[in-house]
């Protein structure tokens, strides 16, 4: 398969998990031509659901047949198989070393995957990349880190492909910084959902419904997150400016400082951060 010859890059996609089917099917809903996706999945079930769900869209059980002539090639495997697909795709991705790689695969540093693919004669272009799970609703946040040969060019057509489901696009400059990206929004969606949990239920034992308990919560989430998105107000400042001396938003601060839940959060942050570096070490060691 030649690659395209107008402008709109040739995507493959090794591996169709629920994070390489946001990608795709964000691109697939913007306009990307169809003839210029791919992917590849071993397992027949997901494979016949992704050509059902997107149809036009190239698809085989071989990595080798999605990735020839491709311009980027995304690796969204789970971090324990990347090695065995990276060797196996070595020689295919030789032949055509412009390529740009992307991975997704947590943990796998960017010196491991160019390791496997044993280059002997050029450095690919690889960029690591920390997505988030509300990416798969078009809302994600995702964190970056290019390799030195990696171009501007590259990393403007990386914005334009992941804009699709992110809606922030955060490059950082060393690679460990991937592992902080890990604490604060790669786990993130994790720490609002408990939060929400805790005050839904505090709602409903409190007297109200679990349905009104739950609707107030999710709006009153999703609101003030906007409100300081369109605010040029810093996060301390909106939340002084509800919280009135002697009412009920100070008790319920006071009440949370009490408990020390910036401390809490704090932990928690850097607890993710860290456990991301212990299986970076892990995954490294074990491959």
């Amino acid at each position: 398969m030649a690659s395209a010859t107008d402008n709109a890059p040739v995507i493959a996609f090794i591996g169709a998990g629920n994070m390489a089917e946001a990608v795709l099917g964000g691109l697939y809903s913007n306009g990307h031509p169809k003839s210029h996706l791919r992917f590849s999945e071993l397992l027949d079930e997901r494979r016949n659901y992704m050509s059902g769900k997107y149809p036009g869209v190239f698809n085989s059980a071989s990595n080798d047949q999605v990735v020839d002539g491709a311009d980027i090639v995304i690796f969204a495997v789970k971090p324990q198989v990347l090695r065995p697909v990276v060797t196996g795709l070595a020689p295919a991705l030789h032949k055509n070393p412009s390529a740009l790689l992307i991975s997704i695969a947590a943990g796998i540093e960017t010196s491991a995957i160019l390791d496997w693919l044993n280059a002997k004669d050029y450095e690919a272009p690889l960029i690591r990349i920390m997505p988030n799970t509300p990416a798969l609703i078009g809302e994600g946040a995702t964190g970056l880190f290019a390799t030195s040969v990696v171009t501007q060019q590259q990393k403007e057509l990386t914005e334009r492909l992941l804009g699709s489901v992110s809606k922030v696009l955060s490059w950082v400059d060393s690679e460990s910084l991937i592992d902080t990206v890990t604490g604060v929004s790669g786990s993130g969606p994790a720490y609002f959902f408990l939060m929400m949990e805790a005050i839904e239920n505090a709602g409903v034992d409190a007297g109200l419904s679990r349905e009104d308990a739950k609707a107030l919560t999710l709006q009153t989430c999703l609101g003030a997150a906007r409100m300081a998105q369109n605010s040029e107000d810093d996060l301390t400042t909106l939340r002084k400016k509800v919280t009135s001396p002697n009412g009920t938003t100070e008790a319920a601060i006071k009440s949370m400082q009490g408990a020390q839940i910036e401390e809490i959060l704090r932990n928690a942050v850097f607890a993710a951060t860290d456990r991301s570096r212990e299986l970076a070490a892990q995954l490294g060691r074990d491959q």
